[in-house]
């Protein structure tokens, strides 16, 4: 089976870096794209919303509107914040087909192989 990896990320997040390294010394390929300039499409965050259990596992912790944006109501406000502010996502988002994952995750990386 051939992975199609792609790994959501900001350049300056440790994490990111860490999954980069895990997929490179198991010589999986992988597009990565940056997060904070790129950010999410519409659809992409609704896939990686599904596969993850719901948005708030999406939302940075360490972000400064993060407690704010939990705290709106309705799951359509939280994702219009998501897709105009990208550095709310937590990182690294990985994902493969429909699976994804948010955070450092090798022991669900290692189911996809």
């Amino acid at each position: 089976m051939t992975m199609n990896i792609q790994i959501y990320g900001k350049s300056k997040c440790f994490e990111t870096k860490k999954a980069q390294r895990w997929f490179q010394e198991r010589r999986i390929r992988f597009q990565l794209v940056d997060l904070p300039r790129k950010g999410l499409s519409p659809r992409e965050l609704q896939s990686v919303k599904a596969a993850v259990g719901g948005l708030d596992a999406l939302i940075d912790p360490k972000a400064p509107e993060a407690a704010t944006l939990r705290y709106l109501a309705l799951d359509s406000q939280k994702e219009e914040r998501l897709l105009e502010d990208p550095s709310l996502l937590r990182t690294p988002i990985v994902r493969n087909g429909k699976q994804a994952t948010v955070g450092y995750c090798p022991d669900i990386w290692k189911t996809w192989e």
